[in-house]
């Protein structure tokens, strides 16, 4: 698998409070967690046809356990309301999202703006400090909330 880390400019977390909770609830209610068959290992209940086809060099949401469409869902809502997100126009949607679960997996869902369908992947070992810097924010963030 490639090493992703690096200095890309539209994969940035925004500062806490770039957005009003207004907008951030706008975008929550227009934006849709869908899943992609080439990150994932099981296909669960996302009903894709063919049913998986994980590509050898994207990373699988589902390498640690099985993640159900609802769970995706609930942690693209929990990015979204936790202002997890990258840059966005106002009009459109951000490219990124974070979330961490339960077990302080972090997740980064991914879309290509305007679209509003995201699907998303666990953040492997080959990307160390991307996750330790969403989890400290994440810490931050839903402990302020």
């Amino acid at each position: 698998m490639k090493n992703r880390e690096g200095n890309r400019p539209d994969r940035r977390l925004v500062r806490a409070g770039t957005y009003s909770k207004a907008e951030l609830d706008r975008l929550a209610k227009r934006l849709v967690y869908g899943g992609s068959g080439s990150h994932k290992l099981y296909p669960g209940n996302y009903g894709f046809v063919p049913s998986i086809n994980p590509h050898p060099a994207k990373s699988v949401c589902d390498d640690l356990r099985m993640v159900l469409l609802e769970e995706a869902a609930q942690l693209l809502a929990a990015g979204i309301a936790a202002e997890m997100i990258s840059a966005f126009d106002p009009e459109g949607s951000p490219k990124y999202v974070w979330a961490v679960d339960g077990d302080g997996e972090v997740y980064e869902a991914k879309t290509k703006p305007p679209d509003a369908v995201y699907h998303g992947y666990r953040l492997g070992d080959d990307e160390e400090a991307m996750r330790r810097h969403i989890r400290d924010e994440w810490k931050k963030r839903c402990l302020k909330r």
